[in-house]
């Protein structure tokens, strides 16, 4: 297959991990990778002109994951990215697991509905708007987990495994397409179960845990069925360049192992995220009950007490 309209791919020199981080940028990753970090900083730098903080943590878990897409999409690992299947798995893995959940650990939801300002009784800005689209049917059908975890799987099987992948891949508009669509569906997967930001899908936690390792082992199954293969499976990596001295079936197999590997890493991370948002939920709980207390002079215990010594007094 020949990946001429997406650069000089045909040339290139074997693979290396420096050869790969050089600069090679995608004009459309680049302005949005770009414009996400403007517009967030924008959002940080309102809210501290007015006197409001925002979490460092946050904005330095969004700039780190809009530079893994930037590293994915705006150095020579795309190019290479084109013709090797392994180094391709790395870009969808990253785009798709890790990119997303540290965006989304970042709020740029809840920082834009804090820093937009309101337009106005009986008109709709962006901030109205913003509310709308988080309180529509669409979102909730697009992050309700029966819709979220077959896409996920779907995503993997339903690409590669059938002539849909050849064919996004044998232009650039489909190339983008392809890796747009795997970072939108990592954030409408990961959001419901570990983003900061409000949704309309907010189950509770062990429920959250039940979705994420709902659909974590099909991204194994997956790997493994790569590295079990005993003949290439993807038509744009069955001809590797003789440049890059690899061939198809080994590449293949390295692909598959990454994308077993993989599973494991998104897990993890999710996980502590998911543990330390569940202490955080109970320490404002307990809060909350030690403030309300405080208000009523603990009338719940009062209560609890009185009702503690009419069972006394029937005993008698």
């Amino acid at each position: 297959m020949d990946h001429s309209g997406h650069g000089m791919t045909m040339d290139l020199p074997p693979f290396t991990l420096g050869r790969g981080l050089e600069w090679s940028a995608d004009p459309f990753f680049l302005v949005a990778c770009l414009l996400g970090l403007g517009l967030y900083g924008w959002g940080v730098a309102r809210l501290a002109r007015r006197g409001d903080k925002w979490p460092v943590g946050r904005t330095v878990a969004f700039v780190i994951g809009v530079l893994t897409v930037a590293l994915m999409m705006c150095t020579k690992l795309n190019d290479y990215g084109m013709v090797m299947f392994s180094v391709h798995m790395v870009q969808h893995m990253v785009i798709s697991m890790v990119s997303p959940i540290l965006v989304l650990l970042g709020a740029p939801i809840t920082l834009a509905l804090r820093a937009l300002p309101p337009a106005g009784r009986g008109r709709n800005g962006p901030r109205e708007l913003l509310l709308m689209f988080l309180h529509s049917r669409y979102m909730r059908i697009i992050t309700h987990p029966a819709f979220t975890i077959p896409l996920f799987i779907a995503s993997l099987y339903g690409l590669y495994f059938t002539p849909l992948f050849d064919t996004l891949m044998g232009s650039k508009p489909g190339h983008i397409g392809m890796m747009v669509h795997f970072f939108a569906v990592g954030l409408v997967f990961f959001w419901p179960i570990m983003g900061v930001d409000p949704g309309p899908h907010r189950p509770g936690y062990l429920m959250r845990m039940l979705e994420l390792f709902a659909g974590m082992p099909f991204h194994a199954f997956f790997g493994i069925a790569l590295m079990m293969a005993s003949e290439p499976m993807v038509g744009t990596f069955e001809n590797p360049p003789a440049s890059l001295g690899i061939e198809a079936l080994s590449d293949q197999n390295a692909a598959g192992g990454i994308a077993w590997a993989f599973s494991e890493i998104p897990s993890v991370l999710v996980l502590i995220a998911l543990l330390f948002q569940w202490y955080a939920s109970d320490q404002r709980q307990a809060r909350r009950n030690d403030r309300a207390a405080d208000r009523d002079g603990d009338k719940e215990l009062e209560a609890y007490n009185a009702y503690l010594a009419s069972l006394n007094a029937q005993g008698r």
